[in-house]
């Protein structure tokens, strides 16, 4: 079979593509068009954005994604804009350059995809420009006249009649197959399968069960394009529907492991709004338009941000085997590093959240050397409940301070039954060193680490006996 997508209304059909040939080497390589860049090849920098359009009933959902680490089977069924498609005169690209948005222009590209995004709605739209270009670095022109010229666009319409129609006619019902032969390295082709519901997805990884899955390759595209891994076996998930739900309940939210991290952001903040910043601060818009809630839990990083402030909530996880279903606390499917609970041909098929009583002071903090889009040193979340004045239940957990995502059993047992003073989050801080010893690699020192995690217990007491913190403290939620 073929993959098959709409570009600027033309359809491509790529008949047995490479599986983890990226979108951004096929613009450049193959179609010519090199207005979209490639700067960090990991989906750090957006000089590389393009936008993605997926058939959503009657409309077209627009999401801004980096095409460095997107695979050509990734777009099977969708619809893709670059630069060129915009023309050269689109009020995004003419207030840029009006306003001296622009130097070297190596980034502006990619720049001009992320704030035409913005002005037609795409996903996340509703954030500030600021939020929207966190994905996108610029190292010459400072962001000033970006920032302004992202403000004079604002509200664009786009006709998307012609796009629905042809997004329709490509619409499958059926899974998809691919074998590739590489020419370059003579062995058994290399297979990739796109599932169009979940029970095909159960089948395919009963019967493949050492394939790779992928959902948004925010991680795994690092493995092709950094680490020249050849993955024999891919099954991409993305498009699996019965993966992509939200519920929304008095006792917490349910989210499927397909929901992506932009998708999440609104349920998550209605839980509790530093879960909401949390997301935020994950990444840039286009990691978050790609990146799901189960694809970061499946990868198993201790410094992944969601899980540890998934688990001071006492977040369930829901696996699937075949028909078959087990539940579990999240902190139980991290068992070592590098190797969780999932056994073969198992997936992730939702995540519960309960949501926090009214007496729980729940707390999330991330630090990292940079604001926005970078990875954790440290990321800690606290949930106490607090009933006539004593500490009745906490639960902790950090990340980046252990293997993987862990609890903190010697600080929470110092405040159980503690009454709700600064000194018994004094104590429970002293008591991490029982509960971790952290390594010391380049975003921090093993006692840079334990001391900022007893400090952030600290934190929780001063925000909430109202005194005064840093503008970064506030953002911490």
């Amino acid at each position: 079979m073929s993959v098959r997508f709409l570009l600027d209304g033309e359809v491509i059909t790529l008949p047995a593509p490479d599986p983890t040939g990226t979108l951004l080497d096929y613009l450049r390589y193959q179609l010519r068009r090199t207005g979209t860049k490639e700067g960090c090849a990991e989906g750090d920098c957006g000089a590389c954005t393009v936008l993605i359009g997926t058939l959503a009933g009657e409309g077209v959902d627009w999401r801004a994604v980096n095409a460095c680490i997107l695979f050509l089977p990734m777009l099977d069924g969708k619809a893709v804009l670059t630069v060129e498609s915009l023309g050269g005169t689109h009020p995004v690209q003419t207030e840029l350059a009006s306003r001296h948005g622009s130097q070297c222009g190596f980034c502006t590209p990619g720049i001009v995809m992320s704030l035409y995004g913005r002005a037609i709605g795409a996903a996340g739209a509703e954030q500030s420009a600021a939020d929207v270009l966190s994905g996108n670095l610029c190292r010459c022109t400072g962001y000033g006249p970006i920032l302004a010229a992202a403000e004079a666009t604002t509200n664009l319409p786009r006709d998307d009649s012609a796009t629905l129609q042809a997004l329709k006619y490509l619409a499958r019902d059926e899974s998809v197959a691919l074998s590739y032969s590489d020419p370059l390295a003579p062995g058994p082709p290399r297979r990739a399968f796109i599932p169009h519901n979940v029970a095909e997805l159960a089948a395919l990884c009963q019967s493949h069960p050492a394939a790779r899955l992928v959902a948004g390759a925010t991680d795994i595209g690092l493995w092709v394009t950094k680490q020249h891994c050849v993955l024999e076996e891919i099954i991409f998930i993305g498009d699996v529907a019965e993966l992509r739900f939200i519920e929304e309940a008095p006792e917490g939210l349910r989210l499927g492991a397909g929901v992506r991290y932009s998708e999440a952001k609104a349920p998550l903040t209605r839980l509790h709004p530093a879960l909401g910043e949390l997301v935020r601060r994950i990444a840039g818009s286009q990691v978050r338009n790609a990146a799901t809630i189960g694809g970061n839990i499946a990868n198993g990083s201790p410094i992944g941000d969601m899980a540890p402030a998934l688990i001071a909530l006492g977040a369930q996880l829901t696996l699937r085997v075949g028909a078959a279903r087990r539940t579990i606390p999240l902190e139980d499917f991290f068992i070592a590093y590098g190797k969780q609970d999932r056994a073969p041909g198992e997936f992730i098929e939702s995540l519960f959240i309960p949501r926090p009583a009214a007496a729980t002071r729940y707390m999330v903090s991330k630090l990292s050397k940079r604001f926005d889009s970078d990875i954790s040193a440290v990321c800690g979340a606290l949930a106490l409940t607090v009933t006539g004045g004593m500490i009745t239940e906490a639960r902790i957990a950090f990340g980046g301070m252990a293997a993987t995502p862990k609890r903190a059993p010697h600080a929470e047992a110092a405040l159980r039954g503690a009454p709700w003073r600064e000194a018994a989050l004094a104590a429970a801080a002293q008591a991490l060193s029982q509960d971790y010893a952290p390594l010391t690699d380049v975003r921090g020192t093993s006692a840079y680490r334990l001391e900022v995690a007893g400090n952030l217990l600290r934190r929780l007491w001063l925000a909430e006996g109202g005194e005064p913190v840093s503008v970064l403290e506030l953002c911490d939620g």
